[in-house]
């Protein structure tokens, strides 16, 4: 099945408001990735180019709901992008503790509360988003996107205890 990049952005914001408050910092990586937010914490594009895509080719949007999607994505990417660049960061610093062999507790602690409230704002932003994009959609879109959110995350949360999705 092929997904559009609309239908991949509720999917990816659905599944990464899930993994910024329920995985660890392995798994954000991964998610973030793979998961449609390519600016996750190893950079790139917070939007990863996909959410317009799913929403267009699941949706069915009109060419007017496509431009608004795409302005919207482009008036925020300013917001999320920082973000994205402040967990990629303090990821590598952690990553440069951890292969040190120089376990610095208090370094440790001071970078995973500076995660926490990145992480913070990145659900309130991406929340605040995901809004603006539905209010978009007509009712029946609403709900479509809605039934394929919850189908991703129960995929992503299969995959993440090591189920396999049955795809």
């Amino acid at each position: 099945m092929k997904f559009s990049r609309t239908k991949i952005i509720v999917a990816a914001l659905a599944i990464t408001l899930v993994a910024a408050v329920a995985v660890s910092q392995t798994v954000v990586k991964h998610h973030y990735e793979g998961m449609g937010w390519g600016g996750g914490p190893m950079g790139g594009d917070p939007f990863g180019g996909h959410m317009l895509r799913f929403f267009a080719n699941h949706l069915d949007l009109t060419d007017a709901q496509q431009s608004q999607i795409k302005d919207i994505l482009a008036k925020e990417r300013p917001t999320i992008q920082p973000l994205t660049d402040q967990l990629r960061q303090s990821h590598h610093e952690l990553r440069q503790i951890a292969e040190s062999g120089n376990f610095d507790e208090a370094k440790v602690r001071s970078l995973a509360a500076q995660q926490s409230q990145t992480l913070t704002e990145l659900i309130v932003q991406k929340t605040r988003i995901e809004s603006e994009l539905f209010q978009v959609l007509t009712p029946e879109q609403k709900t479509k996107a809605q039934e394929l959110m919850n189908r991703h995350e129960q995929r992503f949360m299969k995959h993440m205890h090591g189920e396999p999705s049955g795809d």
